[in-house]
């Protein structure tokens, strides 16, 4: 077993406290970055002046995944909504957990755009691709001090949630940790119908295609789909949870996705490949959903976000 935490170009246009722990001991490496966020309603759509699609969810995935979960040994989660922002859908009894290297999705965006060298684009390589802490690790630290590099990655939660308001999306980065993250189904589906949306992401969303072969389980196996996973043992029972986020194409744009499983067995291989089961359930619906798309960016935000300089 492993344990690390481990999605292109999509579309253009998305911490409970301890240091910096790395579990080296033989093959269970997890890093840990907190966030603490607030609850979120399951079906928020975005304001009236963004733009509002909504995924078409067939009564068929409803019922099958319904018919599936009853006889799946574990608990898990699925959450839907388009790229760009609409009205999410909530499977399962799964909901929330801690991020494990799914954080490491943000935290490369913030370093990257922090210093663009080559020596950080390769850690980006390796944290999102083979999802490696050390290289996670030299990524926060080239951000500056804890408080510096925690503003960092917050700064990237925080523009994901832009769209459809900070109330609903905000987390807040504990600066004293890069460990133990708890991200909610619904603010991880927030994140990732915003992240192709975002400026100066595509460099991390390209890397999240080219995901390690052993990491390809869950929505690894749905084709052309940007994701990320993470994975580690709870501290108290050990038992595996694994999560992933990505970002699927489907006829009509893109939708986002995020899952999360725990066996009754307790052992990563049957959490991953409970995440497998609920791909395949989502990819026999594929042609069926409705995607969205990034919307205009309005003229106050992108100066907001420095993607242009105002004029007087």
């Amino acid at each position: 077993m492993v344990t690390s935490m481990g999605v292109g170009s999509v579309l253009r246009g998305a911490a409970t406290v301890v240091l910096l722990m790395l579990t080296f001991c033989a093959l269970f490496p997890s890093d840990r970055l907190i966030v603490a966020e607030s609850p979120a309603a399951v079906t928020a759509t975005a304001p009236p002046n963004r733009l509002d699609h909504t995924v078409s969810l067939p009564d068929s995935l409803a019922a099958e995944f319904t018919h599936l979960q009853s006889r799946l040994a574990g608990q898990v989660g699925m959450a839907i909504m388009p790229v760009g922002g609409g009205r999410m859908t909530i499977f399962g009894d799964w909901t929330s957990g801690i991020a494990w290297s799914t954080i490491k999705v943000p935290l490369a965006i913030a370093a990257l755009r922090h210093d663009a060298r080559h020596a950080i684009a390769r850690q980006a390589e390796a944290a999102i691709t083979v999802s490696d802490n050390a290289a996670a690790v030299a990524l926060w630290r080239s951000l500056g001090d804890r408080r510096t590099a925690a503003a960092a990655v917050q700064n990237i939660l925080d523009e994901a949630g832009y769209e459809i308001g900070h109330a609903q999306v905000r987390a807040t980065l504990d600066h004293t940790a890069f460990g133990v993250t708890e991200w909610t189904l619904a603010g991880q589906t927030r994140f990732a119908a915003q992240l192709p949306c975002l400026p100066a992401t595509e460099q991390v969303t390209d890397l999240m295609q080219d995901i390690a072969p052993d990491q390809a389980w869950g929505l690894g196996v749905l084709e052309g789909t940007a994701f990320k996973g993470g994975w580690g043992p709870d501290d108290t029972t050990g038992s595996y949870t694994a999560r992933q986020f990505g970002v699927i194409p489907v006829r009509s744009g893109a939708i986002a996705v995020a899952l999360g499983a725990q066996a009754d067995s307790g052992t990563f291989d049957d959490a991953t490949a409970l995440l497998s089961q609920l791909a395949h359930l989502l990819g026999r619906h594929i042609d069926q959903l409705r995607g969205g798309s990034c919307p205009p960016i309005p003229s106050d935000d992108r100066v907001r976000l420095g993607m242009t300089t105002p004029v007087s």
